[in-house]
């Protein structure tokens, strides 16, 4: 683990890690999950080791709290966010509220669980929140950020898929989700690379 910006990751890497996040979440096997949030946090904001796996833990129990099907709990997520995204502000060169990078971040959980469940949410609305949440977390203009979330939706269906048919491992749609992570974690290096910090 090293300290790096933000703006300088590998997207294959964070793709395969996202990949690894979402399955152990569906399968409800938070040891994994936490090893992927490990990696995911590493790679995307390169925080140095401790930072690490005190972001790492915030993130977990924010999922955690989220993952229960009705009876979850979208504050306790919000605040484990907010602490992330704290730690996230004061050891990086990015530039934003936590408070409202939490509600940006729970808000596109929110909207995905209303896609898959109940088709209550559009593609285009969980597209437009993730456009927010990026854009607003790298301070860059909402338009480079269509492509990244764009992507991004096409894994959650994928995965969505996935999670219908069994959550099984050996699934192929698995191996689509991962590398439409790496398409959507590709268009967004593009972006942020171009953002001076």
């Amino acid at each position: 683990m090293s300290r790096h910006s933000p703006r300088e990751f590998d997207p294959v890497a964070l793709g395969h890690l996202e990949t690894l996040a979402w399955a152990s979440y569906y399968r409800r096997e938070w040891g994994p999950a936490l090893r992927a949030f490990v990696g995911m946090i590493d790679q995307g904001f390169g925080l140095g080791p401790r930072l690490t796996f005190i972001g790492a833990w915030h993130v977990l129990r924010a999922n955690k709290a989220w993952a229960p099907v009705p009876d979850n709990d979208p504050d306790a997520a919000r605040a484990s966010m907010m602490r992330f995204y704290r730690l996230v502000l004061g050891h990086s060169d990015l530039s934003f509220d936590p408070h409202r990078a939490s509600e940006l971040e729970v808000e596109w959980w929110r909207l995905h669980r209303a896609h898959q469940r109940d088709d209550v949410a559009t593609r285009g609305e969980l597209e437009r929140a993730l456009v927010d949440l990026y854009s607003y977390v790298y301070s860059a203009p909402p338009e480079t950020m269509h492509e990244a979330a764009r992507w991004r939706a096409e894994a959650m269906d994928l995965s969505d898929a996935w999670v219908a048919g069994g959550c099984e491992l050996t699934d192929p749609r698995l191996a689509a989700e991962r590398r439409a992570l790496v398409a959507s974690y590709s268009a967004l290096l593009d972006a942020v690379s171009r953002i001076p910090a």
